[in-house]
């Protein structure tokens, strides 16, 4: 009998979806989804799109809305969609779509279903983004569906699906993502991808910082210099930039080159050529930026994307900078972990890092949020997968995979 039910509830590629209507195509198999809460791993958002009858996406217990959302991988017309409930089904349920995964515009509304199978037909609908919003449910316990299926002329886009779960998120702490984070940052701070090419990069650029110098910019005036050339001392005592640790230690706090010039800049330059300063500038960074700033975002439930635009925000604003955008963010919206949408939260966390940057006047072109990390979230590209196409400061970049 079980085999039975999985040869009529799998749906093949292509369907005649009623007598009268050209045959459409399956446009949700295997896309990339987000689930406003799962109940468990084993309910993840992504058993709603593969196919099998006997998995299902089952959400937490919480009091309110719920929401299912399918990234169809380009603007596509849409005629039909089918629910199958399990017993916990959705009295009343909107399909909604969006051509950007923030507004959303109703294609269908009820308030009288009665679970089982939903299959809602000759819709007149758009948008890459479609999404499922249950809003009154028939059981306490939730909501749950074994298959969302979405239709329409196409053509079909494929993709491996994403579970929006922060415990099966992508991360910076691959290898690869963090070394496009750094590229990200240095595109940013020195105008190029080449991170590794800046251990000698310095110079005053007017920020009221003093020196900028480094592979993500350390500054004489807020103290990371300081720490590097600390630490760099300890490692290894008798190096070019140890006897500046004193007028080092009197300018933090200030834009001064006070007991720094004329020497400073071309010791700096110098010791770059030690791998031993290399390692303690990469060291640094990850000791008083990265880390900090990957482990705040993971907390927050946030996957690649997030975790770079808290680690961006920390390289320009320090940690303390970062906690106060966050805590601004979170007076509007809630992060994943709080059981917000991770889109939503980081649209109001990079609006909230905008609002911090145009405070500054050496800051106010915002283009490494808003033509780069803004380009990503539109693109719900929260994984950070390459390739990407950025512009920072009138600059194009690009990565390949």
């Amino acid at each position: 009998m079980g085999v039975g039910i999985t040869l009529v509830c799998t749906v093949p590629l292509v369907i005649s979806v009623t007598a009268d209507a050209a045959p459409d195509l399956l446009l949700s198999r295997g896309r990339p989804v987000l689930a406003s809460s799962v109940q468990s791993p084993g309910t993840a958002a992504t058993l709603a799109v593969d196919g099998i009858a006997e998995t299902r996406w089952t959400t937490g217990a919480a009091a309110g809305s719920q929401w299912l959302r399918v990234d169809l991988g380009r603007t596509q017309k849409v005629t039909r969609v089918r629910i199958n409930w399990t017993a916990a089904y959705a009295r009343g349920y909107r399909i909604q779509m969006s051509a950007d995964g923030a507004a959303w515009s109703d294609a269908y509304a009820t308030a009288s279903g009665d679970g089982g199978v939903d299959d809602v037909k000759r819709l007149k609908s758009a948008g890459r983004y479609l999404r499922l919003l249950a809003t009154q449910r028939a059981r306490a316990s939730g909501f749950s569906l074994t298959e969302l299926q979405v239709y329409g002329p196409g053509p079909v886009v494929p993709g491996a699906a994403s579970t929006g779960s922060p415990a099966a998120a992508t991360g910076l702490t691959d290898p690869r993502k963090k070394e496009l984070a750094f590229q990200l940052v240095s595109s940013a701070e020195n105008s190029s991808l080449d991170w590794r090419g800046q251990f000698g990069y310095i110079e005053d650029i007017g920020d009221g910082r003093g020196y900028t110098a480094g592979i993500i910019g350390f500054c004489s005036g807020t103290s990371d210099m300081l720490a590097v050339v600390g630490e760099y001392t300890r490692r290894k005592p008798e190096n070019k930039l140890a006897k500046y640790l004193p007028a080092l230690r009197t300018v933090d706090g200030s834009d001064s080159h006070a007991g720094l010039d004329p020497g400073y800049a071309g010791a700096w330059r110098s010791a770059a050529t030690d791998p031993v300063f290399q390692k303690v500038q990469e060291d640094e960074r990850d000791r008083m930026y990265f880390n900090p700033a990957v482990t705040m975002a993971t907390t927050d439930g946030l996957r690649a994307l997030g975790q770079f635009a808290y680690y961006d925000a920390a390289v320009m604003h320090g940690v303390s900078g970062l906690r106060g955008i966050r805590a601004a963010a979170m007076r509007v919206a809630r992060t994943p972990k709080q059981g917000g949408d991770e889109t939503v939260w980081l649209s109001a966390f990079l609006n909230a890092r905008v609002a911090e940057m145009r405070t500054e006047e050496a800051h106010s072109d915002v283009s490494r949020v808003e033509t780069a990390q803004r380009i990503f979230l539109r693109a719900s590209n929260l994984d950070l997968d390459a390739p990407l196409s950025w512009r920072v400061y009138g600059d194009q970049f690009s990565t390949g995979r």
